[in-house]
């Protein structure tokens, strides 16, 4: 037997409620806001990702699924943003007014290992913001992914916010964190001593126990906590924090975000949800100014954020499977195929008995999948009629065929 491949799952019938649920809301919420959904394709260029995501991250370093085709390089998209930044670019969006606001779903794929809640192929819905340079676009992004959390029914919600300066004043700090990490290098784990030198901010983003009580030490947590950036950073991170109180939008600072993806300058987040009693990071983004012209665009600011679905899907309570409208319970096949799509066609969803049980079997499974049965007897088919049956309270009467109200 062929089974599913490791690090992916079917979505089944029975979970589709909730995927269905958490899909609604997301256009509901962001359309609010003005954006418009865009679908890009599953893989691309794999240069794409070497200079959107960066070539010193984990993600292009350890973890696409890249294939050759006819001599080109293809790869999965292991996240989304840089495929909407090339579709913005390529399709000429920055002539349209801004900000020019798109949210996007769909699965993305990264080879790592599979473990609670973290697939290699898993889906991710998202925002991307273009346009405004300005700390009012940061500040709208982070309330449209609280209030699209709020509406899921994650309600426990930390905000967590760091500001990663510009390149100048980014600089600064790196040449400071390197020259107190240098006397500890040797204790590092490898992926630590390969990004001292690549990338040293993504040291703070090590997971490993043994790395981060180095990073603990007095004289590097100085540098870490220290207000490195420039004034106008400065300024911009203040502004944002102005407008995050006004709307009553509850944050912490932690010096230490600093996210995984190269192209993050200035505002960084994440989104904590304690649904499940201990803190789970369900939201992340930040501000991208640097991505589009990189990406051979024109220069143009933005911010975004994605959030794991599968995740989401473990914090939210199951959503009851939706019952059809009615059961068509007849012994006749015929007249039952015939008034299966009247109903259908007047927008009722309905089914009927295809194996054409007896009645009494019939009775059952519709008290299961509907909230009605609508009998179809000798006498309903000879007058005309249908006998409606309230599954709930078990009420019933008798209506013209043409005449039926499921209320």
């Amino acid at each position: 037997m062929i089974k599913v491949q490791k690090g992916t799952k079917d979505i089944l019938p029975a979970e589709m409620p909730l995927w269905h649920f958490m899909e609604a809301k997301a256009d509901e919420v962001f359309s609010k806001y003005g954006a418009k959904e865009i679908r890009t394709p599953i893989f691309e260029a794999t240069e794409l990702f070497a200079r959107g995501v960066g070539d010193t991250t984990d993600i292009v370093n350890k973890e696409m699924y890249t294939f050759e085709k006819s001599e080109r390089s293809l790869t999965l998209r292991p996240e989304n943003t840089a495929g909407v930044v090339r579709s913005f670019i390529e399709n000429g969006m920055h002539r349209l007014s801004a900000p020019v606001k798109l949210w996007y779903k769909g699965p993305m794929f990264r080879y790592e290992r599979p473990q609670a809640g973290r697939q290699r192929q898993f889906h991710q819905v998202g925002v991307e913001v273009f346009g405004i340079k300005q700390p009012t676009a940061d500040a709208e992004v982070i309330l449209m992914a609280v209030n699209y959390l709020k509406a899921l029914g994650l309600n426990d919600l930390a905000v967590e916010l760091n500001s990663l300066g510009c390149p100048e004043c980014r600089e600064v700090f790196k040449t400071k964190l390197k020259e107190v990490i240098k006397p500890h290098l040797s204790e590092l784990c490898p992926d630590c001593q390969a990004r001292y030198e690549k990338n040293p901010l993504r040291l703070l983003d090590c997971k490993v126990e043994e790395c981060k009580e180095i990073y603990a030490k007095p004289e590097i947590q100085a540098v870490i906590q220290s207000d490195f950036i420039c004034e106008e950073c400065a300024d911009h991170f203040n502004k944002l924090k102005e407008y995050l109180n006004a709307l009553n939008i509850n944050y912490s600072i932690n010096k230490l975000l600093v996210r995984g993806l190269d192209y993050y300058n200035r505002t960084v987040f994440e989104i904590k949800s304690n649904n499940l009693g201990s803190q789970n990071a369900v939201c992340g983004g930040g501000r991208y100014d640097s991505l589009v012209k990189n990406l051979g665009g024109e220069d143009t600011p933005a911010i975004g954020f994605a959030m794991g679905m599968e995740r989401l899907a473990s914090l939210i309570r199951e959503k009851e499977d939706k019952k059809l409208d009615a059961f068509i319970v007849c012994n006749n096949p015929l007249e039952a195929v015939k008034f299966a799509e009247e109903l259908r066609q007047q927008g009722i969803n309905c089914e009927f008995d295809l194996t054409n049980k007896k009645f009494v079997k019939q009775l059952e499974k519709a008290s299961k999948v509907a909230r009605f049965a609508l009998i179809l007897g000798e006498d309903e088919i000879a007058s005309n009629q249908v006998t409606i049956k309230n599954l709930e309270t078990s009420e019933q009467k008798t209506v013209e065929r043409n005449n039926i109200d499921l209320q």
